[in-house]
């Protein structure tokens, strides 16, 4: 018992340390690449080498975590409620526009594994990554699919997108809020909401109505895409 209690707090720990660790790097050096959401993994994977820890023993032991996170998936439907004349108001808008960006991102993920032939298996894993990453890893492990690596292409997209996505609506002159935070919503996921939040509360709206409605879609969709492929 004792054991189990210093396993959950040393694990504890190093997760915390961690996350403040990269939140004071983000903060010193203000790049889309040093969000805590990509440093801290690095700093965990460290700290978890440094101290010689196990991964299950970690996994066991940061369990209070995963109960969080499933505590942050409710919580999505605050946006909806928050901002319900809002949504009522650019409805089909929103609809067309994510799902869209959606079906793009899926099409894209089955056409290049299709050509560059990559086997199934990295596929299914590849299909829930344009979305935040709480329903990703639900999707991933419903359909079987690996749950680390579906977290870490979710990491991946949602940095890329972070890191060109402004550039390139600055690039195309779009000016429109609605379109901004949807935009980034629907491809960079919670960190792409919280993006679209610098630029005012109507593109923030709009980039967590544009995150919930991506996953809202993708979870009812994924199982009839990867019974189809």
């Amino acid at each position: 018992m004792e054991k189990m209690i210093e396993s959950i707090l040393l694990c504890t720990a190093v997760t915390v340390i961690s996350y403040l660790i990269g939140l004071k790097v983000f903060k010193r050096y203000q790049k889309p690449w040093l969000n805590p959401l990509y440093t801290v993994t690095v700093f965990i994977i460290s700290m978890i080498s440094l101290f010689h820890l196990k991964m299950d023993d970690y996994t066991s032991g940061s369990e209070v975590f995963s109960l969080l996170l499933g505590t942050a998936t409710v919580s999505l439907a605050v946006p909806l409620y928050k901002h319900i004349k809002l949504i009522k108001r650019y409805l089909l808008v929103i609809l067309l526009a994510v799902l869209s960006g959606t079906i793009t991102g899926v099409a894209t993920v089955v056409f290049l594994t299709k050509l560059l032939h990559v086997n199934r298996e990295i596929m299914i894993t590849l299909i829930p990554k344009s979305v935040t990453a709480p329903i990703a890893l639900s999707i991933s492990q419903s359909v079987g699919a690996s749950s680390s690596l579906t977290l870490m292409f979710v990491l991946f997209s949602g940095i890329l997108s972070l890191t060109i996505g402004p550039s390139m609506l600055k690039y195309a002159r779009i000016k429109s809020g609605i379109a901004k935070g949807l935009a980034l919503g629907t491809s960079a996921q919670a960190i792409g909401a919280k993006r679209a939040f610098e630029w005012g509360e109507l593109e923030g709206a709009m980039g967590s109505i544009a995150m919930i409605t991506a996953a809202i879609i993708m979870s009812v969709f994924a199982p009839l895409i990867l019974y189809i492929y």
